[in-house]
């Protein structure tokens, strides 16, 4: 009797314990599959919009930040795909990332930069709100600000702190790495032995700060920018990079919680976070789909590609795109839009302490349309008769 006791349950223990787990969605090629849908889908359609807007660069100075924005949705939706398909090796979707994070806040520069643009430069915003009093509002932050009114400091502070992400984003995905590179990062990982916790403040207090300068200046500029459709841009560009931000941090919460299982396998070892962040690239590579459709709208290229064939007066046309930029033409452009010295320029500028009091030129010195002539101006017409503007950060803001 107590030997069929033992023998019956010892087989049935082994069997138990051995069975390996299944397989989660993320490491079938199903997942591997629709990902890949989405991705490639998705890079079809913005590269295809980036060649268009390259083909009839005729607004270079609006234009190349606008291809900057856009390559957001290759770079974004590519490495989380490739973090799909290296998912079972073990934490090497933080060197992918690496590279979406630092493009993300080259992005974020660039968007500023263009309302800046659109709107005539930081002398001609000036000369339409300097002095107005902030209004105080609680939905904008502004509620701290009552009472002050818009001065050269407050664009001065916009710029800073948007800049700052630039610098802060990329700084934390290296000393991620490093940290990686020596087993002291873990997704998820709150432990105060650990750089996770101490990254995730100092991205959260740099993207915070990043996103109220964005809001206090679509608040400040918002009428001028209301023929530009400004809000399907603001929320692009913040869902896209914002928002999967703390998406993620919310993935690693929940996995933290035991909300998502951990892979407890004997074929497959995968540390802690790796399945949180497998789940955030795959939601992002799905996501890249909608985000590509919604920017192709948000930064059309339609609206160049027809001051282009205005400019050329009556040609010959082929079909619906007219006269075709040569392509020797298209790769210098592109490689003039990558070239990111103008954003550490500006930032060398912005936080240089000669910029107490400085000579803005206008627009029209620095070769660009008066904002008049621009499609859909919002700026008023004395833009076009200051040709400089005595900007000074003594104002208080």
């Amino acid at each position: 009797m107590s030997l069929l006791t033992c023998g019956s349950a010892d087989p049935w223990q082994t069997n138990t314990n051995d069975l390996p787990d299944q397989p989660i969605f993320l490491m079938t090629p199903a997942a591997q599959a629709v990902s890949g849908f989405f991705v490639w889908t998705a890079l079809i359609l913005t590269c295809h919009q980036i060649y268009m807007h390259l083909r009839f660069y005729s607004a270079p100075r609006e234009q190349r930040h606008i291809v900057r924005i856009l390559f957001i949705v290759p770079i974004y939706a590519f490495d989380s795909w490739l973090s799909l398909l290296f998912f079972t090796n073990d934490q090497y979707y933080v060197y992918f990332d690496t590279v979406r994070d630092c493009y993300e806040a080259f992005v974020i520069y660039n968007f500023l930069s263009l309302c800046y643009e659109y709107l005539g430069g930081e002398s001609a915003i000036m000369a339409e709100i300097r002095g107005k009093p902030i209004e105080s509002s609680c939905m904008y932050g502004t509620c701290c600000l009552r009472g002050k009114a818009y001065s050269i400091s407050f664009l001065r502070f916009c710029k800073q702190a948007t800049l700052q992400f630039c610098v802060v984003k990329p700084l934390m995905a290296v000393i991620t790495v490093i940290l990686q590179a020596y087993g002291k990062y873990k997704d998820g990982d709150f432990n105060v032995a650990s750089g996770y916790l101490y990254v995730t403040i100092i991205y959260n207090i740099s993207v915070s700060l990043s996103l109220y300068a964005l809001f206090l200046f679509y608040f400040a500029t918002r009428e001028l920018l209301s023929p530009y459709s400004p809000i399907l841009k603001f929320f692009m560009v913040k869902s896209v990079i914002f928002l999967s931000f703390w998406q993620g941090m919310l993935l690693a919460i929940l996995e933290k919680c035991g909300a998502i299982p951990q892979i407890n396998s004997l074929e497959v070892s995968v540390g802690e976070g790796t399945v949180a962040a497998g789940y955030q690239n795959f939601i992002i590579c799905i996501e890249m789909f909608f985000a590509a459709l919604a920017l192709r709208h948000a930064f059309t290229y339609r609206v160049y590609m027809d001051k282009s064939l205005d400019s050329q007066g009556p040609v010959p046309t082929y079909g619906e795109f007219g006269r075709c930029a040569p392509m020797k033409s298209i790769s210098s452009s592109l490689k003039e839009t990558m070239n990111p010295g103008d954003m550490v320029q500006d930032a060398i500028h912005n936080f240089s302490p000669a910029y107490q009091q400085y000579t803005q030129q206008s627009t029209l010195e620095q070769g660009a349309p008066p904002p008049a002539s621009r499609a859909h101006s919002a700026v008023g017409a004395h833009g076009d008769t200051e040709k400089t503007l005595l900007l000074s950060s003594d104002d208080e803001f």
